[in-house]
């Protein structure tokens, strides 16, 4: 009897073990962490990194794709962003980070397909080996990280969906992203640092 409780309790300690493991992999990064740099190739197959932009104020870095319908709703907003926010210091950086082999539909050719469809205006970067979306924690497409670069290097001040209305840009109340932003350039605190982020799972 006593070896099977000590077999039982081995198991609830393995189990719970996995769940904390899980757990500091999906949370990734919080408000005021400093990211970690990356390169990842771009649908004009250029490397890109945060590094690459001199005169950025910071970014919005965003988990997208081209098959998630919240996505597709969203990519009209995005390309609205960067027109607002590039030449002010905030570009956009979007990241597929999609497994291409379980989504066909977010291969690299397809995202070059999709990008010149749309008309993006903004480098749409692959997560090949998917490595980044886990250091940031992102769950969702779309989920959006606005950078902020400091002398420590870049900070994550928002975290996030972009508004609260994926079905209807015209009845959007909120428009987090760009709340965040706007005080970021006004020099003042990001008020609502955090949402939940509305969209598709990450496909592994």
């Amino acid at each position: 009897m006593k070896k099977f409780k000590i077999i039982g309790l081995l198991t609830l300690l393995v189990i719970t073990m996995s769940f904390v493991n899980n757990d500091k992999a999906v949370l990734g990064y919080e408000i005021g962490d400093v990211v970690t740099d990356f390169s990842l190739k771009n649908i004009d197959g250029n490397m890109i990194s945060l590094a690459d932009y001199k005169e950025a104020k910071g970014f919005f870095v965003i988990f997208t794709c081209n098959t998630c319908p919240y996505a597709i709703a969203y990519e009209d907003r995005i390309i609205a962003l960067n027109e607002k926010y590039k030449s002010r210091g905030f570009p956009v950086i979007a990241i597929n980070p999609n497994n291409p082999e379980v989504k066909p539909g977010d291969s690299f050719e397809e995202m070059k397909s999709r990008a010149k469809e749309k008309g993006f205006n903004f480098p749409y970067v692959l997560d090949e080996g998917q490595r980044i979306y886990p250091q940031y924690g992102a769950t969702k497409t779309p989920h959006v990280y606005l950078l902020e670069k400091t002398d420590k290097g870049n900070v994550v001040r928002y975290i996030g969906a972009i508004d609260d209305n994926y079905q209807d840009a015209a009845k959007v109340e909120e428009k987090y992203a760009e709340n965040a932003v706007d005080a970021l350039l006004a020099g003042e605190e990001v008020k609502v640092t955090k949402t939940r982020a509305i969209g598709c799972s990450i496909k592994v």
